[in-house]
């Protein structure tokens, strides 16, 4: 993060950084470089140092500035997609015959990553609960290189204690990996908690509308920031230049956003616990969360999403989903616009069968910020 905007509040930083005037037009938002390659001044004279859009994209550059000023880290990469980024990630760090903890309710498609494709490559894998730190402590053996922390989790809503974790890290000398997807750099801070690397699905509350797919990585550390721009242009799934000009579009109401999903949430969590067809509600505002101390003291409020089991099992899930009308029946998460889904058959049915597997009567659903009135009608009436 650059020193211009260190001493700036979050939602003055999530406006301006990166977002620096167009010197040629005076454009106040950075143009979309819809280019591919750039004229050179003579054999190896670029122009501010761009020569082909893989290695860097001025539009890209300002996302990438943007993301490292919003998570207080010292550089910021925008990739293809969430998986990109892990992807790039792990292939940076890690060499067959590495090992790495991963939580035991991790998203499925970065369960899918390791099982499927890491683990082929000769890295392997433990399973950990990351909310009992004895566990995590437990799982590192001398091979492991990387912990991996997601918090809030996908779709349990686990909560994991960051600076617990980040000294077993470093205890261990191994690295500490945090998916802040679901909460946000405005709701949650990772690297000033310790974490060597924040990882995000750019899709979901950065981008926040539901009309680009996209990832990032932020370091810590200046090096590691280094090596895995490197990589990043030698593997190439980079953010093009109109989707990283989309997501920079979406992160301006970050802030404001964040705070009608989380004040929305806390609404429809009330009716859910009262609901007599409701069997549990996992959500970290509830004072009966495990999680909920932790929560409260690293995050900024308890988020948009909240997941819940209902009476009569996985077929009175599936109905509460297809009964939905205001809540958009569909994957993802983080939009404007409410969600709500069946985990057990959409978004987790990687993991069916593993040790991440998830309960067959649960529904996640991501809380947009639409009226709440009008969301607590529609959940009522899909409860039956």
């Amino acid at each position: 993060m650059s020193d211009q905007h260190s001493h700036q509040s979050f939602e003055t930083r999530a406006i301006h950084a990166g977002n620096t005037a167009d010197p040629l037009t005076g454009a106040v938002v950075p143009p979309i470089y819809q280019v591919s390659t750039y004229k050179q001044d003579g054999v190896g004279g670029l122009r501010g140092g761009y020569e082909y859009s893989r290695s860097a994209n001025p539009t890209r550059t300002a996302l990438e500035e943007n993301l490292a000023a919003l998570e207080g880290g010292r550089r910021g990469l925008a990739f293809a997609s969430g998986l990109a980024a892990e992807d790039c990630l792990l292939r940076t760090l890690l060499a067959p015959g590495d090992h790495v903890v991963i939580p035991n309710d991790a998203y499925g498609g970065t369960f899918r990553l390791f099982a499927k494709v890491v683990e082929r490559w000769g890295v392997d894998f433990s399973v950990a609960n990351t909310s009992d730190i004895a566990s995590v402590r437990e799982a590192v053996n001398d091979r492991t290189k990387l912990i991996w922390v997601e918090t809030p989790s996908n779709p349990l809503l686990g909560i994991t204690d960051i600076e617990a974790v980040a000294g077993v890290a470093r205890q261990a000398g191994v690295k500490l990996v945090v998916d802040n997807t679901f909460a946000s750099p405005y709701l949650q801070q990772p690297l000033a908690l310790g974490a060597d690397v924040v990882v995000h699905s750019l899709t979901k509350y950065m981008g926040g509308h539901s009309d680009v797919v996209g990832g990032a990585l932020v370091t810590a550390d200046a090096a590691l920031g280094e090596e895995l721009a490197y990589h990043q242009n030698a593997m190439g799934a980079v953010a093009g230049p109109f989707d990283s000009w989309i997501v920079l579009r979406g992160i301006k109401t970050l802030a404001v956003r964040m705070d009608r999903h989380s004040e929305n949430a806390t609404k429809i969590v009330e009716m859910l616990t009262q609901h007599p067809k409701v069997t549990q509600v996992l959500y970290p505002g509830l004072p009966e969360h495990p999680g909920h101390e932790i929560a409260a003291k690293q995050m900024r409020s308890f988020g948009g999403m909240i997941s819940f089991r209902v009476q009569g099992g996985e077929e009175a899930a599936v109905e509460v989903c297809n009964r939905a009308q205001l809540f958009t029946l569909g994957e993802s998460l983080g939009g404007v616009e409410s969600l709500i889904e069946h985990p057990g058959r959409m978004t987790h049915a990687s993991v069916a069968g593993s040790a991440l597997e998830v309960p067959a009567d649960l529904v996640r659903v991501s809380v947009g910020i639409e009226n709440v009135e009008d969301l607590l009608a529609d959940l009522r009436q899909a409860l039956g």
